[in-house]
């Protein structure tokens, strides 16, 4: 990289910086704040190594500044000013993607815009999801938890009565909330998968593959963790459901649920898929 690209991306960064210096605030907050999006401080350094992966090739890639990269940038900043007059977070947060993605193809052009894509949309996993769009995932992976903690459950003989997303047991009753719905482990499970797929398939469907495969995964999961809940709330009594024992069964539902992503990787990695393979990316020594 040349001193002048280099003079480029310092004063990107610092516009960047110095517009989204509040929105960037309010994302770490929210990481620290809110469990669900606690990934957030990995996509970042990340998404950062990605890129720096990417330097040999970067290094190589020609120089041709597209004007397309300031029209995407003054479309993301009327975004980021709809988000500021209307108070809506997600959209000032998308916005900051976007105008990243539109400084580089105006600044260096569209070969190294298309060598840092990757990295750019790993960048859209730290943004919390709209709570309208949120709760229409979560409430239904609640009711879709109840039904199969209720049907293991009374398949194992114990007496259970679901009323919406609350199960009635003998001695306690269990409610399946929005922690317990399972979206946490969905999204962290699904950042997961698409790293997991960047360094051992280079293959752009078996990555796809991968990623998909996570949703299922961590929905089964979830399921066999309220029915493990209710069954030892029946057999050992209703702490079974609380305190330490409620947090380490979503531990270990998880590193269960990454173990079956593993094993996903493995039978992706010895299917063969007849497409072409991800240009390899050049790391400088």
């Amino acid at each position: 990289m040349t001193r002048r690209h280099a003079a480029a991306a310092l004063i990107v960064c610092a516009g960047v910086v110095w517009l989204f210096g509040g929105v960037l605030s309010s994302l770490v907050s929210q990481w620290a704040s809110d469990d669900d999006y606690s990934h957030g401080f990995f996509v970042v350094p990340l998404a950062a190594f990605f890129a720096w992966e990417r330097r040999g090739a970067l290094y190589r890639a020609s120089s041709r500044p597209s004007l397309l990269g300031l029209l995407l940038v003054g479309a993301s900043l009327a975004v980021f000013l709809a988000g500021t007059l209307g108070a809506e977070l997600f959209l000032t947060r998308v916005s900051l993607i976007g105008v990243l993605a539109g400084a580089v193809l105006f600044v260096w052009g569209r070969e190294h815009f298309r060598i840092l894509l990757f990295p750019l949309a790993f960048l859209l996993l730290m943004i919390p999801l709209p709570a309208i769009v949120f709760n229409q995932i979560a409430f239904p992976l609640q009711l879709l938890a109840s039904q199969a903690g209720e049907a293991v459950i009374a398949g194992a003989g114990v007496p259970v009565l679901r009323e919406g997303n609350v199960l009635q047991l003998a001695n306690t009753s269990l409610e399946v909330a929005e922690a317990c719905s399972g979206i946490r482990s969905l999204i962290s499970l699904l950042m997961l998968a698409i790293v997991l797929g960047y360094f051992t398939e280079p293959r752009i469907p078996g990555r796809i593959a991968i990623a998909l495969a996570a949703i299922p995964i961590a929905i089964v999961a979830n399921a066999s963790r309220v029915a493990g809940t209710g069954l030892a709330s029946h057999w050992i009594g209703p702490e079974a459901a609380e305190g330490f024992f409620h947090t380490f069964s979503g531990w270990l539902m998880f590193v269960v649920a990454f173990v079956g992503l593993i094993a996903v990787q493995r039978v992706v990695a010895r299917v063969h898929l007849p497409s072409r393979r991800t240009q390899p990316v050049s790391v400088e020594a």
